[in-house]
């Protein structure tokens, strides 16, 4: 019997994300992967953060980043940064699914991928932004999981995308939940929680020109 945390994602999960990005620029999945995958990334995640290797996340990019609380409030640590671990297996064989059917659908030329855990404590924010640098557009594909068990609307911490002008779409960081989105298209923030807000976060890179 394959065991739940090293499964791959429901057949249709990537395929929907895929098949939304095509149409509208960004798609909301749930249960992105089985509920014991999602189980043991927020147990690395938990472990990361007990073990002091996670830090204040900044905004901007090279000598421009600025760590401003109010900007930003996330403790984050890269996935490169730590030790290899079969937790990450299925998540990893997933963004490689994700990045290739991506590449097939719309022709992004997505190369490889950048990604961190993040733990917003209670009260944090990160305030309106676009994922894509001003002097780089290498980032193309942004995709967020989430690692909140027992979540509700009522604990906030929602991922808030402006679709337009005049139209928002908020997410609730719900386990297990996968967003993906245009990163140079959408403006969006994280607004704040009740309680710590845990997720796996990054970005699918094209080459730089």
């Amino acid at each position: 019997m394959r065991n739940d945390a090293h499964a791959p994602p429901a057949t249709d999960a990537i395929g929907s994300l895929v098949a939304g990005v095509a149409e509208r620029g960004y798609a909301v999945v749930p249960a992105f992967l089985p509920s014991g995958a999602i189980v043991a990334l927020r147990r690395r995640a938990e472990a990361a953060f007990a073990a002091q290797r996670m830090r204040p996340a900044a905004v901007g990019r090279a000598g421009a980043r600025v760590h401003d609380v109010a900007l930003r409030g996330d403790a984050i640590v890269w996935l490169d940064d730590i030790e290899a671990d079969p937790a990450e297996d299925a998540l990893r064989a997933a963004l490689e699914d994700l990045r290739r059917r991506a590449n097939e659908a719309m022709f992004l030329g997505l190369l490889d991928f950048e990604g961190h855990y993040a733990r917003y404590p209670e009260g944090a924010r990160y305030a309106r932004h676009r994922d894509r640098f001003r002097d780089q557009d290498t980032r193309v594909l942004s995709f967020v999981l989430y690692l909140n068990e027992d979540c509700s609307p009522t604990m906030g911490g929602a991922l808030r995308l402006q679709v337009d002008d005049a139209c928002e779409h908020d997410v609730v960081p719900d386990a297990g939940t996968a967003v993906a989105f245009m990163a140079e298209r959408f403006e969006h923030e994280v607004l704040p929680a009740t309680r710590p807000r845990w997720s796996f976060t990054g970005w699918f890179r094209r080459r730089a020109w």
